[in-house]
């Protein structure tokens, strides 16, 4: 589940999108209101992490013309102040809850996972006698738990997401490991290998030089 993270400071963003992507979602982060806002206009997220203080656009603003434009995505919003007139003029400019700063980020991950159920995102995928639940991690074949790492479940619900079409090795690497993040040594190929042990070598297809691709049936 791809989550949008609009904070501009440094330290807070980037623990934020690694906590985030260590939980299983695909989390980018911009530091700037009008990035954001631009962004929001051709992108798709299932959830965005919002401060209020930002340089470009403020939070609260960027909030009400998401909600003008009948932009109904789910908005958790972060404040470095614990004030009632904070959580009101949240609350009142669309926002579907409140934290903040200091709060442990496995209660945020929690809000974020309620906040995406609420808006009805169903995140049940199968190909052929495997599903995952993009919501809890867990993923089955034939019916039967597998023990799948983090990445290997991220790789796992790409290629499923994608099933039939070849997805690149830049995406992947992107998706494991940020988007600056590129080319590590064989870590891919590590994971790609696991995976094939895991759920069969005849489900995942090389193609060189270009990426991976997961078998439709």
């Amino acid at each position: 589940m791809k989550i949008l993270i609009v904070e501009d400071d440094l330290m807070m963003g980037a623990g934020l999108q690694a906590a985030l992507n260590e939980a299983g979602f695909i989390a980018h982060w911009v530091t700037d209101g009008l990035v954001a806002f631009d962004l929001l206009k051709t992108a798709s997220f299932r959830a965005l992490v919002l401060d209020i203080t930002l340089p470009g656009l403020d939070g609260l603003t960027l909030l009400t013309k998401l909600r003008a434009g009948a932009n109904m995505v789910p908005v958790l919003m972060l404040t470095a102040r614990d004030t009632t007139r904070d959580k009101v003029v949240s609350f009142e400019s669309g926002a579907d809850d409140f934290l903040v700063k200091t709060t442990d980020m496995e209660e945020l991950i929690a809000r974020l996972r309620a906040l995406i159920r609420r808006a009805g995102f169903v995140g049940r995928i199968t190909v052929g006698n495997l599903t995952i639940d993009t919501d809890t991690q867990a993923a089955t074949q034939d019916g039967k738990w597998l023990s799948v790492s983090n990445r290997e479940f991220l790789l796992l619900r790409t290629l499923m997401e994608n099933a039939g079409q070849v997805v690149t090795r830049t995406r992947l690497e992107q998706q494991l490991f940020g988007l600056n993040r590129t080319g590590e040594s064989n870590v891919l190929e590590v994971h790609i290998h696991n995976l094939r042990q895991k759920i069969g070598e005849d489900k995942l297809k090389t193609v060189r030089g270009v990426g991976y691709a997961m078998a439709k049936p």
